[in-house]
């Protein structure tokens, strides 16, 4: 492992693309050539070194272009390599392909387990050389949505704000400031309706054509496939957004009735959503260092794995989460591979969301953290986002005890209000998976006609969403185009609904047992991508969530505590 400073200290070097054409053609003509097992895993080790460096030049360009998305030459950087590296996947493919047509693969399966090999032929089947210059215009124009949205300037109450920084309002105790704040959040996606929905359309084209070249008959399956997704179709995923609605959603109705009433409004508007208690939501005490600090007791508290990491992400500098102009509008943890250090970058606005990323994006690191130390290829640090979502939101539970840290005599309110948000979330969460399901089955439909489905799986799913009677752009359906992941990352939202009802098992848990509830979470994080979606949950003792009552189970708990808030 290279030798780690701080982040800022990191040197970039732009990655040769013609010699890594060269190296993989090398390297796969030794695979086929190979004649001992040996020689197969000395190319395996060899790519992965490679392939390291190269992936942790890209996530530094990455990094920090989205930290700062009017730097030139960043921007450039990140252009470059997004349209280059779809041109030398033929050659990586063929690396895979070489594995797969080679006469260890038993060797290798029992080596490095079954799934390794698994997840190297769903990514040769998901790729077809017709589709680079698609993804080619794919990146380009996710990277166009990410810019248009990181120059948002708003002004509001004295100030100039971002995306990120107007949403504070939105659990400002005052309604009129709250409705005023909603209402410039809407005339921003609302000014930029025309491009938004020119952007959207053109990818959903895009991806179309993808799926057409691949021999299906639209993206669907193939974007199940860029997720990850072999343990499970669509009738599961559909079977699931049912159960949400039968058991969750009626739930949350509730929540909301009870919610109008503490607050003193006669209904929840959109713009009352966020404020769960009438004299203002539990807020953060101190600035992000006084954050950071507070969360760096909480991890040497809750084990000595979870303390370890805290200290080397707080001494090399892996965070970036204050607000700044032009800083991308979200939130990620991604991974320097050369270094085996998780990256957390987010926005901080003030708000109980600034928690969450210590607790979540941290989650994610954590989970990347133990991985990277625990498996034996860097293949199999990384798991689909179906189980990776598990680590983060299962950690926002594990800090419940650690509120008062953040939140001081309003911890209790942080922890009511945080619970509530969890599951008055995954509706939200369900209504997106199919509104990707219906907009990619029908890749013709207007925009006008995508924020028109949008609206009435709204009523479906969120029945209690009312914008008001002057908020027109969002009352047709535009609230969709602020969800970085529609444009981003097809099929993803998902995994936050499935793996919800994962970190409410772990809550329960940690309420029955806290000691074999973190023996579960540490083999979870350990696993990586080592073991596929079902036999991961089995390994780490989670329940099935595509199972008949499976939501039921999952989030009874939860339901009994909000219960007795309400």
């Amino acid at each position: 492992m290279n030798e780690l400073k701080t982040f800022k200290e990191l040197e970039y070097t732009r990655p040769n693309f013609e010699e890594l054409k060269s190296f993989y053609e090398s390297l796969n003509e030794r695979v086929r050539a190979a004649k001992t097992y040996e020689e197969v895993k000395a190319c395996i080790l060899e790519e992965e070194k490679y392939s390291s460096h190269v992936n942790t030049m890209c996530v530094i360009v990455s990094i920090r272009h989205t930290v700062d998305t009017s730097d030139e030459f960043y921007e450039k950087e990140d252009e470059y390599i997004n349209q280059t590296i779809p041109e030398v996947m033929p050659q990586m493919q063929a690396f895979n392909m070489a594995l797969l047509a080679s006469p260890f693969k038993k060797d290798i399966d029992a080596e490095y387990g079954e799934q390794f090999l698994r997840a190297v032929k769903l990514g040769a089947d998901s790729f077809s050389e017709k589709n680079i210059p698609l993804m080619q215009e794919e990146s380009e124009l996710t990277n166009r949505y990410q810019k248009l949205t990181a120059s948002c300037k708003i002004e509001f109450d004295g100030g100039e704000h971002n995306l990120y920084g107007i949403m504070k309002y939105f659990s400002d105790p005052d309604r009129e400031v709250r409705k005023a704040a909603a209402k410039k959040y809407a005339e921003f996606f609302e000014k930029n309706d025309k491009e938004l929905g020119e952007i959207f359309d053109r990818l959903v084209k895009i991806r179309h054509q993808m799926g057409l070249n691949m021999g299906f008959k639209n993206f669907i399956p193939l974007g199940y496939m860029q997720q990850g997704r072999m343990d499970y179709d669509e009738k599961d995923v559909a079977a699931f957004r049912q159960q949400v609605k039968d058991e969750l959603v009626p739930f949350c109705a509730k929540l909301y009735e009870a919610q109008a009433k503490r607050i003193g409004v006669e209904k929840v508007r959109f713009y009352d959503e966020q404020l769960i208690f009438p004299d203002g939501n539990a807020v953060p005490i101190g600035d992000a260092a006084h954050l950071v600090s507070q969360a760096q007791k909480m991890y040497h508290d809750m084990s000595k794995e979870t303390g370890e990491f805290i200290d080397f992400m707080i001494e090399h500098e892996l965070m970036d989460l204050e607000n700044k102009p032009n800083k991308a509008a979200t939130g990620y943890m991604t991974s320097l591979g050369d270094y085996k250090a998780p990256f957390v970058y987010s926005c901080f606005n003030g708000t109980t969301g600034d928690v969450d990323v210590l607790t979540h994006e941290m989650g994610h690191a954590f989970a990347g953290y133990m991985a990277m130390r625990t498996q034996p290829l860097q293949a199999l640090w990384s798991e689909p986002t179906d189980i990776a979502e598990i680590h983060s939101m299962s950690m926002e539970q594990f800090a419940y005890p650690y509120a008062e840290l953040f939140f001081g005599d309003k911890a209790e309110q942080y922890r009511t209000q945080h619970l509530q948000e969890a599951l008055t979330f995954v509706p939200f969460g369900v209504a997106v998976d199919e509104f990707q399901h219906i907009v990619y089955e029908n890749p013709d439909m207007t925009p006008a006609e995508r924020t028109a489905a949008w609206r009435e799986l709204e009523k479906k799913y969120m029945p209690w969403r009312d914008y008001g009677e002057d908020n027109e752009f969002f009352n047709r359906g535009g609230w969709w185009y602020h969800k970085l992941h529609i444009y981003h990352y097809p099929f993803y939202y998902i995994n936050y609904t499935l793996t919800t009802m994962g970190a409410m098992e772990f809550k329960k848990k940690q309420a029955e047992d806290k000691a074999a509830c973190w023996q579960d979470y540490m083999t979870l994080c350990k696993l990586g991508g080592s073991l596929g979606y079902l036999d991961t949950l089995k390994a780490a003792n989670l329940a099935n969530p595509f199972k008949a009552g499976g939501v039921k189970r999952a989030i009874s708990y939860a339901i009994e505590i909000l219960n007795e808030k309400i």
